[in-house]
């Protein structure tokens, strides 16, 4: 068994939206193909991978440094013996040869790009989705069959007014999403406040008689605060009751969010600028988050991939945090696969934003905040039309 080829390309997800720190109209992501020698339904086995929204492509490391390391490595040193298959731990540490401790951010993300295209080979190899082989190698044969999903918006727009944001919020709803999220930071807190309150004023005429209506909305600050414009806004948000208040200061800062947390009373969810274990042990350690209410939302394809987010479940054990509490950043299928094959909260969704990376398979609906997995080996891109066609355009 070798792996044959890897090819990697860059495209474009350029987009007039904007968070409180970036707009997106330069925004690039890296695709790669892992093709191997294994031929099933008379083709060559491929896996596909991509990163997520919010960090450029990766093409200078890819090629510089870890694609040569994989390509140089001998066949042997990238198989698991046991299955008769690649071994994603060993190919893991072969793309991390000569690479120095620390400097997470920017390969972090390059490595969970191959790292994805391998899982999805393991996958396409045994003829398993990706979800039931995690859950038979790592999580007691126990997969989830259906997953919940909050959907992910709200962005600032040029010209969008508040009614544009609040027809958004009523398409996803009328998608069958039961929980969304919208962008803080951008405007002064008073804008903001009422771009909140006519969210919420939304959700309050969708929800029965009862149901508070924060419940089902999350607001994402993108890490734009310092710590007293932190507090100005959770003194705010604090008798709304929303689902979370996301990413308020530097995801370093945990300084602030320990202040944070000592002021705010709701759940807070953090963690997706954190690319390594080690930062996910300090954030534990001193970022004064609850583990019976707060959220965590490491993106396995910014940080290192599968391999590394194994560890970082590793580290929530040590401290008594359920896998439970994690709903990863990045709204893609791979995410998805990890939350129900090793049993996390949930996963975010791009229904609007992100396209062809964003959303998951083409004929799975959400329903009710849930939605199902797909029965495609691998990670499943197959199951979705304009993704594979993006991967054959590049890479046939």
């Amino acid at each position: 068994m070798r792996i044959l080829q890897i090819k990697e390309n860059v495209v474009s997800i350029a987009s007039e939206i904007q968070n409180a720190y970036i707009d997106f109209s330069n925004m690039t992501v890296s695709i790669v193909a892992v093709v191997t020698d294994v031929i099933k339904e008379g083709k060559p086995v491929v896996g596909y991978g991509f990163h997520s929204n919010g960090r450029y492509a990766q093409s200078g490391l890819l090629r510089d440094r870890f694609l040569p390391r994989l390509i140089e490595a001998k066949p042997e040193q990238l198989l698991d013996e046991q299955r008769d298959n690649l071994d994603p731990f060993k190919i893991w540490n072969i793309l991390m040869t000569n690479e120095k401790p620390g400097g997470h951010g920017e390969r972090s993300v390059a490595v969970g790009v191959l790292d994805m295209a391998v899982w999805d080979a393991v996958a396409k190899i045994e003829e398993k989705p990706l979800y039931r082989l995690l859950a038979e190698r790592f999580n007691q044969e126990q997969p989830e069959e259906e997953v919940f999903v909050y959907a992910a918006g709200g962005y600032y727009y040029p010209g969008k007014g508040t009614d544009a944001l609040v027809r958004e919020m009523r398409g996803y709803l009328e998608d069958g999403y039961n929980v969304v999220k919208m962008k803080i930071g951008a405007a002064t807190l008073s804008e903001d406040m009422k771009r909140i309150e006519a969210v919420l004023k939304e959700l309050a005429n969708y929800f029965a008689a009862g149901d508070s209506p924060g419940g089902h909305l999350a607001v994402d600050a993108n890490g734009r605060f310092d710590l007293n414009t932190a507090l100005a806004y959770a003194r705010e948000l604090q008798p709304l009751n929303l689902f979370w208040y996301e990413e308020a200061g530097d995801p370093l800062d945990y300084h602030l969010q320990s202040e944070l947390a000592a002021a705010y009373d709701n759940p807070f969810a953090t963690g997706e600028n954190l690319f390594s274990h080690q930062d996910v042990a300090n954030l534990l350690r001193y970022g004064g988050l609850r583990p019976e209410q707060d959220y965590l939302q490491m993106d396995p394809a910014l940080a290192y991939g599968l391999v590394e987010y194994l560890r970082m479940l590793e580290i929530l054990e040590q401290f008594n945090w359920s896998p439970g509490r994690c709903i990863p950043h990045g709204g893609h299928q791979f995410a998805l696969h990890l939350a129900a094959g090793l049993g996390l909260g949930g996963n975010e969704s791009y229904p609007g934003v992100f396209q062809p990376f964003g959303g998951f398979a083409d004929a799975t609906p959400v329903h009710d905040g849930m939605i199902r997995l797909t029965d495609y080996p691998g990670v499943g891109f197959e199951a979705k039309a304009d993704l594979i066609n993006l991967f054959h355009k590049h890479f046939q």
